[in-house]
């Protein structure tokens, strides 16, 4: 409290799915708005949905990608997005979930995106782990160290 006035912040529980196949990354851009920039598959957790979980559902969804497993939690961070204009707190669990088989690109559209919108269409690709990784959009993180292939 101050000045006598609540301040409240709305917390949001975010899953972030770095998903490999061998010595790739897969990351994503809005063909439609190429000003986004490049992301990895992520999205908020439904309530009370295991992170996990959430990761695994946010890769599928957002990716179309179908054998998916979870390797191991990453970690996890606490983001504020009021440089970004919402009064909210990002609670951000990071997941490393492999891929075995998948295209080198392709299109898939995020059927049911998180305002309840028009589906939106994402270009995948895979960027290589043994070389400059670009730098990710809006969500203010570069892939974690421990994100790499299995040895």
């Amino acid at each position: 409290m101050i000045d006598g006035a609540t301040h409240h912040i709305t917390i949001r529980r975010k899953a972030f799915a770095y998903v490999t196949s061998g010595t790739r990354l897969l990351l994503f851009t809005h063909p439609e708005h190429p000003e986004a920039g490049i992301h990895v598959p992520a999205g908020t957790m439904e309530r009370g949905e295991d992170p996990a979980i959430a990761a695994l559902r946010e890769a599928h969804e957002e990716s179309g990608l179908r054998e998916l497993r979870l390797e191991r939690w990453l970690g996890r961070s606490l983001f504020d997005a009021h440089p970004y204009g919402r009064n909210e707190h990002h609670d951000r669990w990071f997941f490393h979930i492999a891929c075995d088989e998948a295209p080198e690109r392709w299109r898939h559209s995020e059927e049911t995106p998180v305002d309840g919108g028009e589906p939106i269409p994402l270009d995948f690709f895979w960027a290589d782990l043994r070389g400059e990784l670009p730098v990710l959009s809006l969500r203010g993180l570069r892939p974690p160290a421990t994100c790499g292939a299995r040895r």
